[in-house]
């Protein structure tokens, strides 16, 4: 299986947008780049996806705006794991509520 690189302005766009997040690490996970706080990955990129680590309650609520579960292997789901909505992606309003609660679950989260 081959996977696709990330679109260049989602990179630019994600890279931008984690820049002003105290206490987010970015560095690459599988070749995409992704956000870490206490050692554990809270947000990145797979492909065209921009994807978020929750807690269930907020899975349940992304899900229901239009997020879906995130599978890097077709049957093989991340089980915290929800792809954002690209209409979230397009709104820095919409989409950092989002990263505030992913970074929220993974400090909680003992660390790595």
């Amino acid at each position: 299986m081959t996977w696709r690189k990330a679109p260049q302005e989602l990179v630019e766009r994600f890279t931008d947008t984690l820049a002003g997040v105290p206490g987010a690490e970015v560095r690459k996970m599988f070749g995409y780049p992704a956000a870490f706080a206490n050692g554990h990955m809270f947000t990145g990129l797979h492909q065209e996806h921009w994807v978020v680590r929750l807690p269930e309650a907020s899975r349940a609520e992304l899900t229901a705006a239009g997020g879906t579960p995130f599978e890097p292997m077709p049957g093989r789901p991340m089980r915290e794991y929800v792809v954002l909505p690209a209409s979230l992606i397009d709104d820095p309003d919409g989409l950092q509520p989002w990263l505030d609660a992913a970074l929220a679950h993974v400090v909680t989260l003992p660390p790595k």
